[in-house]
């Protein structure tokens, strides 16, 4: 019993990263109907941010948290202003080619002023581990449950109780009848961006802390991972990316113990194919769902 609990306690941790992740994917879609994927190279971005905070600048870790959320929110504005809004109006396959371009850059300029090897960073405990009977939760993942449930708390309240929540939900259903009402299209879309960017880093800063190690392919694995958990629970719906979050986490840790343990990415991905073919719209989505 004491394993069963601690090994769901270890896909809460992952779910969280995948969640956190998925939001991201989730918004983008859900706002411009675009599956951006070089957002797990914003991830990286966002661990190798923390890298530079931490271990260069000698920043405390929620300094490095913060700083590492800015500059990749920042480097999200980027993107879609320079990369992503002239194309716009375009064919979806421009878009997703141009996503791809983008994740293949990042990468490559990550390995060009930090190299392709695997850095390790210096290990951070803010809280101390609790033990409970045989479970121990130790003090990285309370820091990942804090911060995660802080963001979700964060991001519902933006969504659901302000002007600019108001706002996305409205460009997200008709983008063209949002700008007939005096929303500013753009700008709606760009601040979408910044927190979904915002959140990757996030996300990056919390998985390089709780495994000490970083590398320029880290977010390609787990940003595929956190795409079919907002697939699975229904892409452009928050509530959804962050159930399938929790539920890939959750899944990749009980594969984990099992004699099958090599098939665990084999298995997420045919979560993937399985969905697709069964439930394109994901779990929670149907036809005319509004979808932020």
């Amino acid at each position: 019993m004491d394993q069963i609990m601690q090994q769901i306690l270890n896909g809460l941790t992952i779910g969280s990263i995948y969640a956190l992740i998925a939001l991201g994917y989730t918004m983008i879609y859900g706002i411009m109907k675009l599956i951006n994927f070089a957002h797990g190279e914003i991830f990286m971005l966002g661990a190798y941010m923390s890298y530079v905070a931490m271990a260069r600048f000698k920043w405390p870790f929620v300094m490095a948290l913060i700083f590492s959320m800015v500059v990749c929110g920042f480097i999200g504005f980027l993107i879609e202003k320079i990369a992503y809004r002239p194309l716009r109006n375009s064919t979806r396959i421009s878009a997703l080619i141009t996503a791809i371009g983008m994740s293949l850059l990042l990468q490559n300029l990550v390995m060009r002023y930090f190299g392709a090897d695997i850095i390790a960073l210096p290990p951070v405990e803010l809280f101390q581990s609790i033990k409970i009977g045989n479970v121990v939760i130790s003090g990285n993942q309370i820091v990942i449950f804090t911060v995660t449930i802080i963001l979700l708390i964060l991001l519902q309240f933006i969504v659901y109780h302000t002007n600019f929540g108001r706002a996305m939900r409205a460009v997200s259903t008709d983008s063209e009848a949002a700008s007939l009402m005096g929303i500013n299209v753009n700008r709606t879309i760009t601040i979408t961006f910044v927190i979904g960017s915002v959140l990757a880093a996030a996300a990056g800063t919390l998985v390089a802390n709780y495994y000490n190690n970083i590398t320029p392919l880290m977010g390609v694995a787990r940003g595929l991972k956190a795409f079919i958990a907002a697939v699975f629970g229904g892409v452009g719906l928050l509530h959804g990316a962050v159930f399938g979050g929790f539920f890939i986490g959750a899944l990749e840790t009980a594969i984990a113990i099992t004699p099958f343990t090599m098939w665990r990415d084999a298995v997420v991905y045919f979560i993937l194919i399985l969905i697709l073919i069964i439930k394109p719209t994901g779990l929670f989505g149907k036809k005319g769902d509004q979808k932020v």
